[in-house]
């Protein structure tokens, strides 16, 4: 890198984070605190999903949105989970449905999430939210794609005209954020791309938005950020070092203009973005809020 470093702005998410939950508990309160109910549905004892659903349920409790919670254990069968999604889904009190991924290896995942209305799909993963996403009417969009659009929003980053790259095509992240940001409004010039991309960082060189969610540790450098250039880090893993993200953060700071911490940047947004969902969904079903 030639020239004097850059001051890099940290973009943390508890601010943006905040601002959201504030202005959904208002949201909430300015209609009378109606009825508005988020259901999970958890199979298994896995730790780390048990601590992720608790908080969903605390965030939403915090801001006025009441909880629904179904748990199973691991030898649930596929009829009988199939059955308690069904019955959620057909129930009129609850607004937003959310199965905690990932499911035990003998459940079919894709069999459960088509069973939920997209009205009331708050992850935003079914493939009739991913439809609605893509032809661009209302609907939910994923809570990791979304929490980072809302981030970027939240700090003022800039994405009319930009030229975004995003790395990593999953459908739970880069196939929908990429879609995402080209909409109408937001307007992004997006490049997708993945492991096969060849000359990666050249490319990387010439956008004004690199957003990585690949989980690769540390495989995005200075080498891969312009100058002035804003780095959004939505890989993670778990290093001897503890949770690290796909950025280098140590080479990029004094490059990038703005940066995502990780831990503490993207990931804080999705339960937020969970919270928005819900009360967008009770919105769709009729409640005044």
């Amino acid at each position: 890198m030639s020239g004097a470093p850059i001051s890099t702005l940290l973009l943390a998410g508890a601010p943006a984070r905040d601002a959201i939950l504030e202005t959904l508990a208002t949201r909430i309160s300015q209609a009378g605190s109606p009825h508005i109910a988020l259901a999970t549905v958890l199979v298994g004892n896995d730790a780390p999903s048990r601590k992720y659903v608790a908080s969903k349920h605390k965030t939403a409790q915090s801001i006025g949105i009441e909880s629904v919670q179904v748990e199973l254990p691991d030898t649930t069968s596929q009829e009988e989970l199939e059955a308690h999604v069904a019955r959620l889904s057909a129930d009129t009190s609850v607004h937003g449905i959310l199965v905690q991924l990932p499911l035990p290896s003998h459940l079919d995942t894709e069999a459960v999430l088509r069973l939920i209305p997209a009205d009331k799909d708050v992850d935003g993963l079914t493939e009739a939210s991913m439809g609605r996403l893509m032809r661009d009417v209302p609907g939910h969009i994923g809570c990791t794609p979304l929490g980072v659009l809302r981030l970027l929003q939240h700090y003022g980053i800039e994405t009319r005209g930009k030229h975004a790259v995003v790395i990593g095509r999953s459908t739970l992240v880069g196939l929908p954020l990429s879609v995402l940001l080209a909409r109408k409004g937001i307007d992004a010039t997006v490049t997708l791309a993945h492991s096969r991309t060849e000359h990666l960082a050249a490319l990387c060189q010439t956008a004004d938005i690199v957003i990585s969610a690949t989980g690769m540790a540390h495989s995005i450098t200075s080498a891969h950020i312009a100058p002035g250039a804003t780095a959004i880090d939505v890989g993670i893993s778990r290093t001897e070092l503890g949770i690290v993200g796909d950025i280098d953060a140590a080479s990029v700071t004094g490059v990038a203009s703005a940066l995502t911490p990780m831990p503490g940047g993207t990931g804080i947004m999705t339960v937020a973005c969970l919270m928005e969902n819900t009360v967008n969904a009770a919105a769709m079903q009729g409640i005044v809020v």
